[in-house]
């Protein structure tokens, strides 16, 4: 259904009015049924696995873990649904992870240099990795696909030479707050955190305050908005999910400072595909690589610094998973690739580009998150696991071509 604007007694635009009921409601929901789909499929999966667990998946040291598990995957999901929206896919990010926490072990474990040094090192690493596979995709004009399932294997040798084929650990505790540290204590609170707390409460106003300008936004073109009474539903329902999650948080250890790292990047690259000239030709690119080049982008340009963006994300990654793990392995990261793939398209991105956003790839990245930790918590067999992953990967995949035939026919 469209909604077009009248015009008043003297022939101005009137204001599009606000529809009411449950009609709207279900409009809401299936103006864009690929998005909305994401989050109710998340909130069930939340409500599921708390009844089949008796609530031991939302206690909060599971909550806090979880966080903790899975920020990696979340990072990398950051970078790869930047990659699949632009066309194209990165299947090395795991051997990246690996190798760019190897060589922060090295230069601060073997060679015995401050921690940060190590953090540098890692991002360089990335940095140079990701240029390397820009190069060859923008410059030489091999897919994507090849090049970085020859990083795969390049950077996961690279690994077990630097390594030597062995473990090397532990690194010395200011590196491990990175990944298992919390801020707490800081405005009090006894058997809460109440910090933590104040912290995901200016996030809701914040939350809140852009959605609002948003809506006046739409209204100020003459765009069709929902009602009031569901835009403040919304709002509320975002609002106790959101300090419910903090109130775990807060009832555990505190705010992690991995979460307030992943935060901003969320933040920072959400604003970044959303309302800058490059996220706009990332988007251009994916949709029609053709009229993108006509328009005048600078389509190798933008290719190559996807790449170098996603080379950087990669070893922010790799930071983040040794100093988890308090040490460096020539495996790890293994698989890392599929989980950040599978947490892009569950989240929305489409098969053909052009289509995503970083919000839901990381709503796709919790599903993943919540799914294997809830199989987990039932003792499920790890072979049963990766089933359901593959599974629910597929059905994501076949939702949205569904979906695009669905549009189509309208």
């Amino acid at each position: 259904m469209t909604v077009t604007a009248s015009r008043g007694p003297k022939g101005a635009l009137a204001q599009p009015p606000e529809k009411n009921g449950l009609g709207e409601l279900r409009l809401a929901l299936t103006r864009n049924l690929r998005t909305s789909g994401i989050y109710v499929a998340l909130v069930a999966l939340i409500a599921l696995f708390a009844l089949i667990t008796g609530g031991a998946s939302l206690s909060a040291g599971n909550v806090t873990n979880i966080v903790l598990q899975y920020s990696y995957i979340l990072v990398l999901a950051i970078g790869m649904v930047i990659v699949i929206i632009a066309g194209h896919i990165d299947l090395s990010v795991g051997s990246v992870v690996a190798l760019t926490g190897a060589i922060s072990a090295i230069t601060v474990i073997k060679y015995d240099l401050p921690w940060w040094v190590g953090v540098l090192a890692a991002l360089a690493t990335g940095l140079l990795i990701g240029a390397w596979h820009g190069f060859w995709v923008a410059y030489v004009g091999i897919p994507a696909f090849i090049v970085t399932l020859a990083g795969m294997l390049l950077f996961r040798g690279l690994t077990l030479f630097v390594l030597d084929n062995v473990s090397l650990s532990p690194f010395p505790d200011e590196y491990g707050v990175i990944a298992s540290g919390f801020i707490n204590g800081w405005l009090g609170g006894y058997g809460y955190d109440v910090f933590t707390l104040v912290v995901f409460a200016l996030g809701v106003v914040g939350f809140a305050m852009s959605q609002y300008r948003s809506r006046k936004a739409r209204m100020g073109y003459h765009q069709p908005v929902p009602p009031l009474s569901l835009f403040a539903l919304k709002i509320l329902a975002v609002g106790v999910l959101v300090m419910a999650f903090a109130w775990k948080l807060a009832s555990a250890r505190g705010l992690p400072v991995v979460l307030i790292m992943l935060a901003v990047l969320i933040m920072a690259y959400t604003v970044m595909m959303q309302h800058t000239v490059f996220g706009r030709q990332i988007y251009a690119i994916g949709g029609n690589l053709a009229a993108a080049s006509l328009s005048g982008v600078k389509v190798r340009a933008v290719n190559f610094w996807i790449f170098v963006n996603m080379g950087l994300l990669s070893a922010v990654a790799g930071i983040v998973f040794s100093s988890r793990t308090n040490g460096a392995q020539p495996g790890a990261g293994n698989m890392f690739e599929l989980d950040a793939i599978a947490a892009a398209f569950i989240g929305g991105a489409a098969v053909t580009g052009g289509v995503g956003k970083v919000v839901g790839a990381m709503a796709g990245g919790l599903i993943m998150a919540v799914m294997s930790n809830g199989m987990q918590l039932m003792g499920i067999d790890q072979s049963l696991q990766s089933v359901v992953k593959g599974l629910v990967l597929l059905l994501a995949v076949a939702f949205d071509i569904w979906n695009k035939r669905r549009a189509g026919a309208h």
